[in-house]
């Protein structure tokens, strides 16, 4: 055997002979690396495949021989370059969908037929023989229609592939740098290698592209080893930066829009990239119709409701300086919804689900803030306790149904009577409270008699009958005492009512210290 075909020999063998080390290292230690090594995998694979058969293409004496190491190149060779892709599309970030992964892969395998039926159509090769000059296992070759479409396919998935890892160089940490060197390499090596074969510089009647991949091999060896590729690996700016779920407005020193993620556009459909460059206060005023309401320069986190073409919408606004920078980053974080919740939730702690007014929990918290504040001002405060009057015998003759409507229907009427600062609410079953502010016993006793009256006069009209509705009000004034209480003036409230149930109902009665002393 010649000694520069042994050279050859030698080369291509080295480079397979590592690929596949990379193959098994990386696939045996594939469970304490991230997702991206089975890609590698693969990709390794195709390459020790190619290679392997490309040496024991230079050992065939004949022309079959020379045919069948061929095919066998075609099933690692053509996948090669869309599998290099692929593992740089995720290394960086970009993912694609599992159709769009085999989408890549129709003209590799379209390729590995035209290879293997050659000698029926010569559409890949239009002439494959020996070499009349150099004889075997060299080849003499005229390249066919679907060769062009296999290279100039294999040569832009590299290309592609290098340029990926090339416009995301400055946006890489340092740290992350020497992998990105390594896929540099590992994608520009054989397609400069496969161009200057093209062009004829190399040695006639041999593909030098596997004698050349044992270099990108070391360089992936070197990555692994020692930058920590595919455990520790930089996940591409754009990718980060827009599957964030909160809006991310980046502004320069003069507050200027220099960037602006998905979820911005999102909740800003008006905005787009023709905003670049231009004052922020101007493009928000375009975006919502009205002045940004916060201050740029100050560190701040704060509710904001603004309206944009989708609604009006609630967001936490945070703005803060960017880290070795003078410009500004407003990070919007949409509660709406949450906001919503909270509210929603607040209405069903605090009102009563049947009636829409305050319930007992609610009553007690605004009451003793009320009450709290009337002592320490030294102003009258008054309770009333409400019962309906035979409601139990309401729900016994019209059904539970005329009784929900019994218990509305005299809410309804109490908030026509009272104002503003009266705390009103359904105390539990058919009891009503009131609690009243700066009003005194006497006014007390006046507002419980005539809301008596008032809805003795309007009785609840359903569909088959008029229903009448009495009351009976008890009726309790705190006293200048150091021990009062909230607790204390309920149960005086309560006592006086059922003093006016056991005088005949619908009546009002006032606590009196005295007749308490009496009984």
């Amino acid at each position: 055997m010649h000694p520069q075909l042994t050279t050859y020999i030698t080369l291509i063998s080295t480079s397979g002979v590592l690929n596949l080390f990379l193959c098994l290292y990386v696939f045996l230690k594939r469970h304490n690396f991230t997702n991206v090594a089975k890609y590698f995998v693969f990709y390794a694979a195709s390459i020790a495949i190619y290679c392997f058969a490309s040496a024991f293409g230079l050992l065939a004496e004949t022309l079959a021989q020379m045919k069948f190491w061929t095919i066998v190149q075609y099933v690692g060779m053509p996948v090669s370059s869309p599998l290099g892709l692929l593992f740089v599309m995720h290394y960086l970030g970009i993912t694609l969908t599992r159709k769009r992964c085999l989408s890549l892969l129709v003209i590799p395998m379209i390729s590995f037929a035209m290879v293997a039926t050659n000698d029926f159509h010569h559409l890949h090769y239009k002439v494959f023989q020996v070499d009349p000059l150099l004889g075997a296992p060299y080849i003499y070759q005229e390249i066919g229609s679907w060769y062009t479409v296999h290279g100039i396919y294999t040569f832009g998935c590299m290309f592609f592939a290098f340029l990926l890892v090339l416009f995301h160089w400055r946006e890489t940490a340092k740290v992350y740098r020497p992998q990105l060197v390594a896929l540099l390499f590992g994608q520009f090596v054989p397609m400069a290698t496969a161009f200057l074969y093209l062009i004829g510089v190399t040695p006639a009647g041999i593909d030098p592209v596997p004698m050349v991949l044992w270099l990108s091999s070391l360089l992936y060896l070197w990555a692994i080893s020692t930058s920590r590729l595919f455990t520790l690996m930089p996940i591409a700016k754009d990718a980060i930066f827009n599957s964030i779920n909160d809006g991310v407005i980046v502004l320069d020193e003069s507050h200027r829009l220099i960037e602006f993620n998905q979820a911005s556009k999102n909740n800003f459909p008006k905005l787009n990239k023709n905003k670049f460059g231009r004052n922020f206060h101007e493009v928000w005023l375009e975006l919502s119709g009205n002045p940004f309401p916060l201050e740029l320069d100050a560190w701040s986190n704060q509710e904001v409701q603004l309206a944009t073409d989708r609604s009006e919408r609630i967001y936490q606004v945070r703005i803060s300086p960017l880290e070795n920078s003078k410009g500004r980053l407003i990070i919007f974080t949409d509660i709406t919804e949450v906001k919503r919740l909270q509210v929603q939730l607040e209405h069903q702690a605090y009102f009563d689900e049947l009636t829409q007014i305050y319930n007992r929990r609610a009553f007690l918290r605004q009451a003793e803030r009320n009450f709290e504040a009337a002592k320490k001002n030294l102003s009258p405060f008054t309770v009333l306790l409400v019962d309906i009057d035979h409601f139990k015998r309401v729900n016994d003759t019209y059904g539970h149904d005329i009784g929900d409507q019994v218990l509305v229907h005299v809410a309804k009427v109490f908030q026509k009577q009272l104002t503003e600062g009266e705390v009103f609410a359904r105390y539990g079953g058919e009891e009503f409270v009131i609690a009243l502010d700066g009003c005194t016993e006497k006014e007390a006793e006046e507002l419980a008699d005539g809301l008596r009256m008032h809805l003795a006069l309007q009785p609840l009209v359903t569909e088959k009958r008029a229903i009448s509705v009495t009351l009976s009000i008890g009726v309790a004034a705190a006293r200048e005492e150091a021990e009062e209480s909230l607790s204390r003036l309920l149960n005086k409230a309560d006592k006086a009512l059922y003093e006016a149930k056991q005088e005949g109902r619908d009546r009002v009665c006032v606590y009196m210290e005295s007749r308490e002393a009496v009984n």
